[in-house]
């Protein structure tokens, strides 16, 4: 099979290339980009794993980034087991094509037990004194240490959070190269998030996301022409498009207000308690998965939706097959936001209720996607003097909260997830074989085939 290489370049669109990235532009006008249909949801693992079998949700499983697990009556997000997705991965099918066929997948998701020959994806550590430590997961297990004493620690906080930047897309690129040298896999799947930041920060704000777009123009100009000379094929693609968005949608108030979720109280604070509500929502950026644990109010819920402002698609199991997420782990509605709008977790009425983890970066506990923890709380004075105080106590060893995120979702300038109506907004793919992009857009499904024609040339 021919060598492969596939860079996700995430939330890149054709409306992104210019000026601000002269090789992308001009490795672009060499070859040929195509335009891909997003699938619904356009969320990272949705997408990812919609290219990965050429299967939609409703097949391989992943109706999001996170779902209601129904056996454990638990909301959870950023699972990390290869064993979730429900299909087949183009990896194995591959292998069964060629038995010498290898596979190093660098941080896409699920990719933890995966069948992948080579994998690193994030996995910090979580003493019991209650710190976080930046770490990653790999296989083999001792690529973790290797490519750790090489490049660094893996710069988790740079990864997501307010203080997400261009370190950890670098080190990632540079990871990749260290295991192209060390295996010379016959795939290779790199994610680089760097994009998401700041556009959601900002929305499509040219004078805000410059310096983004040339850094992560730079990157991707390393590792193409690192890649190249090595006689690879390069197929650049994007998950989702980010669009302007001014409205947050808190979904969950709303079913609270009518009596529909259930609340735990500790330590003062309100957690919400999925299994014994009645309906709540699992929201991911501009969609919602909206479970009715009491079926005998599915048509108060479903007006309630309908109803509310900024919501544009209510999906029931009519509306769920046609969009190709009709599967058990999906809502009992499907709820897209208008696009001007997304989808905040948020389920308090008094902020002071708000629990612990609110004001905290915690991709785990939070029943929903929050991308407020991107922004530092703007009112808290004197903000690197207190970040500074709560580190110096993790290095002592004390437990800490780190509480600098806001309780301020219109903060929030770009989202994703609902099919924009612009070509210029969607996902794109380039590659350098014309003849392999015919057509001038492509069903989510069809990258499947088209990463498959590249390793078969």
């Amino acid at each position: 099979m021919k060598k492969t290489v596939v860079i996700n370049v995430v939330a890149l669109s054709p409306r992104l290339i210019g000026g601000h990235t002269p090789f992308l532009k001009q490795w672009r006008d060499k070859g040929r980009q195509i335009s891909i249909d997003p699938v619904l949801p356009a969320v990272t693992c949705s997408s990812q794993y919609t290219y990965l079998t050429g299967k939609y949700p409703e097949e391989h499983g992943i109706v999001g980034n996170g779902w209601y697990f129904k056996d454990e009556c638990e909301i959870k997000f950023w699972r990390q087991s290869n064993h979730l997705v429900q299909a087949p991965k183009i990896w194995e099918e591959a292998k069964k094509a060629d038995p010498d066929f290898t596979c190093a997948n660098m941080f896409w998701w699920y990719n933890m037990y995966s069948s992948a020959d080579y994998s690193v994806t994030p996995r910090p550590l979580y003493p019991s004194d209650g710190r976080k430590l930046p770490d990653i997961y790999s296989y083999p297990m001792d690529m973790r240490d290797r490519l750790q004493q090489e490049l660094g620690q893996f710069p988790l906080f740079s990864f997501w959070g307010p203080n997400a930047n261009i370190s950890s897309t670098r080190w990632i690129a540079d990871a990749s190269k260290k295991v192209e040298e060390w295996h010379n896999p016959t795939l290779t799947l790199i994610y680089l998030p760097h994009l998401d930041y700041n556009l959601q920060r900002c929305g499509i704000d040219f004078s805000k996301i410059a310096k983004d777009l040339n850094e992560i123009d730079e990157v991707c100009k390393d590792l193409i022409t690192f890649y190249e000379a090595r006689g690879a094929e390069v197929v650049l693609l994007s998950e989702y498009g980010i669009t302007d968005v001014n409205h947050p949608i808190h979904i969950n108030r709303a079913l609270r207000k009518k009596g529909w979720i259930t609340i735990k109280e500790e330590l003062g604070l309100e957690r919400l308690d999925a299994g014994a509500s009645r309906a709540f929502a699992v929201v991911d950026h501009q969609l919602a998965h909206v479970y009715v644990n009491d079926k005998s109010i599915m048509a108060e819920v479903k007006q309630l939706l309908e109803d509310l402002p900024g919501v544009e698609l209510v999906l029931d199991e009519e509306g769920k097959n046609q969009y190709h997420i009709n599967h058990d782990r999906a809502g009992d509605f499907v709820v897209g936001a208008d696009k001007n709008s997304w989808f905040s977790y948020y389920y308090w009425l008094d902020d002071k209720k708000a629990p612990d983890f609110a004001r905290t970066v915690d991709i785990h506990q939070k029943p929903g996607y929050d991308p407020v923890e991107v922004f530092a709380d703007p009112d808290i004075k004197f903000l690197k003097a207190k970040v500074g105080m709560k580190l110096l106590k993790k290095k002592l060893g004390f437990r800490y909260l780190m509480d600098v995120i806001p309780l301020d979702a219109t903060l929030v300038r770009g989202s994703h997830g609902r099919i924009p109506e612009s070509v210029e907004d969607r996902p794109l793919l380039i590659s350098q074989d014309k003849n392999l992009l015919a057509e001038e857009h492509i069903a989510p499904t069809e990258v499947y085939d088209v990463m498959m024609q590249h390793l078969q040339k």
